[in-house]
């Protein structure tokens, strides 16, 4: 009887053979990547943050409790307009009639404040520009005063200007034609805007204005490594509107280099350097005099016959019969 073929017995794996060892250079080139990614991950998170929150580097709002109790001696009507979707005011404003027998009791000035503090900060110019015999209607942005709390953007603070402008034409009923925008720091592009937005309105005077923002936030030290210009959207634009609006333009310079929109403005237009206050000129008017002359030369020169109510046709009755 024929032997059974044995089954071949599986070998054993020789107790000293070598266990798979990962190269150096793997480990290493891993490390790297980690790393790198996670520099991009932290780069790209700072980008989000720097876009999200880019207001805050060139925009600084303050907060009041409460109203003043009078402009400088002044008393003024406070407003609260710019409901929201449950018919809440949003915005916080300030309505300084003029006299009725004033110099230019018919005009309006629609005062857009700058991008720092709040309403209460421009007292004393508010003051000034009734003093000139001129109605004023000021007004915070959301985020600004007692507006409503929100942060503040520039697409905000222009649709909060816009809801002004509403508010006075079509709430107070003021004509167009007697509105002029008033603007000082980034208020100076807002009142642009309006002016190349409504053709009716008759003049534009801007004080000191701080806009074209992108320069400010590239010198910021936290965003030198940052793509602030591909970034940045808080801009503020005031040389390019102004190069081509035909309305009647004050422009107010508060130093010795004006504002290079200045420069390249369109016609018509007065520019007027006004001194510091610290630093008078002997030989020159005091700089709330010069103020007030140079906004009273300019609406006299320029738009003083818009100012002035329509006058009223009054009927002639009919002549008697004859018999």
């Amino acid at each position: 009887m024929p032997r059974p073929t044995p089954k071949p017995s599986k070998r054993t794996p020789p107790t000293n053979a070598q266990p798979e060892v990962v190269s150096p250079l793997w480990l290493v080139k891993a490390i790297a990547l980690t790393i790198i990614a996670a520099l991009v991950c932290g780069y790209l998170t700072l980008c989000l943050l720097f876009y999200q929150g880019q207001w805050q580097f060139v925009l600084h709002p303050t907060r009041t409790s409460a109203a003043p109790t009078s402009i400088a001696g002044i008393p003024y009507e406070l407003i609260r307009f710019g409901p929201d979707e449950s018919a809440t005011p949003r915005l916080t404003g300030w309505w300084i009639p003029s006299s009725p027998n004033a110099r230019y009791a018919h005009a309006t000035i629609f005062f857009l404040p700058g991008a720092d503090g709040s309403l209460a900060d421009s007292i004393a110019t508010l003051a000034a520009l009734h003093n000139v015999g001129l109605n004023v209607f000021a007004f915070d942005y959301r985020g600004y005063g007692q507006s409503a709390t929100t942060r503040p953007n520039q697409q905000n603070m222009a649709h909060d200007a816009d809801s002004a402008w509403q508010y006075l034409t079509n709430s107070r009923a003021i004509p167009a034609q007697q509105i002029i925008p008033y603007g000082t720091g980034v208020g100076a592009s807002l009142a642009a805007q309006l002016a190349a937005n409504h053709t009716t309105i008759p003049a534009l005077i801007l004080d000191a204005p701080h806009a074209d923002l992108l320069p400010i936030a590239q010198r910021d030290p936290r965003a030198r490594l940052l793509p602030v210009r591909l970034l940045f959207h808080e801009q503020f634009p005031l040389a390019a509107p102004l190069s081509t609006l035909k309305t009647p333009k004050l422009l107010l310079s508060r130093s010795n280099s004006p504002d290079q929109s200045f420069r390249t403005a369109a016609d018509p237009k007065l520019t007027v350097e006004l001194p510091s206050p610290e630093l008078p000129k002997p030989e020159l008017p005091s700089p709330d005099r010069l103020y007030a002359q140079s906004i009273t030369r300019f609406l006299d020169q320029y738009v003083a016959h818009d100012l002035s109510p329509a006058p009223t046709q009054q009927l002639v009755p009919p002549p008697a019969p004859t018999h």
